[in-house]
């Protein structure tokens, strides 16, 4: 009878079913030495014609074209141009979450092409409202529409008031293209540090840890989250106080979290147009963060999670690296 120990050790379990190239890169804008051709080439790609930061200032330029009140109606606060606002914004939210989900997710219009992680979306969870992870997440994105909604009218009526500087490209075109480029870094600054926060004792226990419950994550579960996050998710928005400038960067820099935080937490790489084609939506450094929880509390744009050593580049060794560093925390309390 052969000897129990000496049959083969059961395979390892499959953690992904899809990543993109491992390891993953954080941008060479922060190397020492110094790498400034590798870091435009980097930043060059970063605006890829079908990738999410070109389409978003796409969208901020529509946006505020043909869909955002006249700024001279923001001198008063008034339901009516609030209202369009909030309209405006609920219908983004709907079609870009409510889209994804049903084709990734209800239709499964690609299947499991792209696909990060093969669990479902929960259902009969008390850790979720109505026992349903999508209806909790769908309502708390709502709740999160509102402040993205607070903050926006806000602006206007600071433009409108004089409180803050709004200039316009003919005046301005090189500020107003540096600004442009400025946007994505400033909003991965603001998160670091504002995610890093949220990971420390109360207001992990009391307020983040109702966005962790979201450990496989669909397009609704980017902006559910308890409503002192989702209200201080925006808050980056305040640098237009200090810094000029035009309202697309107001709406450019408030879609990378309103449009941002549901296609980067989609659960896949790209929503597929073609045999081999697609367009790039999802973050698989921000999905480590939800699989690992303590990592990748940045975007790939901003350095202090290779600073601090909290950075995750998706391979065997740096699930290893981050077991290590559990253990080493453990032992110490």
């Amino acid at each position: 009878m052969a000897d129990p120990a000496d049959a083969p050790a059961p395979a390892a379990r499959k953690l992904w079913n899809y990543t993109p190239a491992l390891p993953i890169r954080t941008a060479p804008y922060w190397d020492w030495p110094a790498k400034p051709l590798k870091s435009a080439i980097y930043l060059l790609r970063s605006w890829n014609p079908v990738g999410m930061r070109f389409l978003f200032l796409v969208a901020a330029f529509i946006t505020w074209t043909w869909f955002t009140p006249d700024i001279t109606r923001a001198q008063t606060i008034a339901f009516d141009w609030v209202f369009a606002i909030w309209l405006r914004n609920l219908i983004i939210l709907t079609v870009v979450a409510g889209g994804l989900h049903l084709l990734l997710h209800r239709y499964r219009v690609q299947g499991d092409a792209y696909r990060y992680d093969m669990r479902p979306m929960m259902k009969g969870a008390r850790v979720f409202f109505f026992r349903n992870q999508v209806y909790d997440n769908m309502f708390w994105s709502l709740v999160a529409m509102q402040f993205w909604t607070f903050w926006e009218a806000l602006m206007w009526w600071a433009y409108a008031n004089g409180w803050a500087r709004m200039i316009t490209f003919e005046a301005n075109p090189l500020w107003f293209m540096i600004l442009i480029v400025l946007i994505p870094i400033w909003a991965g600054f603001h998160f670091y540090w504002f995610h890093r926060l949220l990971h420390v004792g109360p207001l992990y226990t009391h307020v983040h840890a109702w966005h962790h419950k979201n450990i496989n994550t669909g397009p609704w579960s980017g902006l559910a989250m308890h409503p002192v996050e989702s209200f201080f998710l925006m808050f980056d928005t305040m640098i237009f106080f200090i810094l000029p400038a035009h309202p697309v960067h107001v709406i450019f820099l408030l879609f990378h979290h309103g449009i941002g935080a549901p296609t980067s937490h989609a659960g896949f790489e790209k929503l597929r147009t073609g045999d081999n084609r697609g367009i790039e939506i999802g973050d698989f450094f921000h999905q480590l963060h939800h699989r690992f929880f303590d990592c990748n509390y940045g975007t790939w744009e901003t350095p202090w999670d290779g600073w601090f050593r909290t950075f995750h580049d998706g391979t065997a060794e740096g699930n290893d690296l981050v077991r290590e560093r559990r253990r080493r925390i453990w032992m110490k309390d």
